[in-house]
């Protein structure tokens, strides 16, 4: 079975609560994810979808239960460094086409990890270019390359295209997973995915 694959925006705290939990399932089951960047602003007008506190804006219940099941995530998993971004929602076209950069130029893991430790445990606006450059210099990255391979064409049509095929493998939200022929959508079936992982 091909390695299971994770669509992901660093807009989504959802996405990094499950980028913190992988690394345990990846050490119970010998999988790898594939981290693939998509652009949710997109996914979303490609779907007809909607950002739960606009979708939901109108049932305060709802709202209020999405947030207690995000209290009730991090407490489970120890996710003690987690802060709400002052600035979301951000505009994450620029360090998704980052992400996209980073792949191309074998450094993808690297600038995950920096830049959903920037959003969501340390607060900075990613959108901003001055600010994502000082959390790749910071993570050792090569923060001038990598800004400048965001204007290239290449690696924007890659990001609409990885965009696209989310939408066309199902995904209507991040973080969706695909685990051989099945897709999965949301933090809470990170159970689901280890076991069909491990049944496979």
């Amino acid at each position: 079975m091909s390695n299971p694959i994770l669509y992901f925006d660093f807009a989504s705290p959802n996405a990094y609560f499950v980028h913190r939990v992988l690394p345990g399932i990846e050490s119970r089951t010998g999988a790898r994810f594939g981290y693939v960047p998509v652009l949710l602003g997109g996914l979303f007008k490609l779907t007809g979808n909607q950002a739960p506190m606009f979708a939901f804006a109108h049932i305060p219940a709802k709202l209020a239960y999405e947030h207690r099941e995000i209290v009730r995530f991090i407490e489970r998993h120890g996710l003690t460094k987690f802060v709400m971004n002052p600035h979301f929602p951000v505009n994450t076209l620029l360090p998704m086409r980052g992400a996209v950069a980073a792949a191309g130029q074998g450094v993808l893991p690297a600038y995950v990890e920096a830049v959903f430790a920037a959003m969501w445990e340390q607060g900075v606006d990613c959108s901003d270019p001055a600010a994502l450059a000082k959390v790749l210099a910071a993570a050792g990255l090569d923060a001038e390359a990598l800004l400048e391979a965001t204007r290239d064409e290449a690696v924007k049509a890659k990001l609409m295209a990885n965009t696209q095929a989310a939408a066309d493998h199902g995904a209507f939200g991040i973080p969706t997973f695909v685990v051989g022929a099945e897709l999965y959508f949301g933090k809470d079936k990170l159970g689901e995915v280890e076991r069909a992982i491990a049944e496979h």
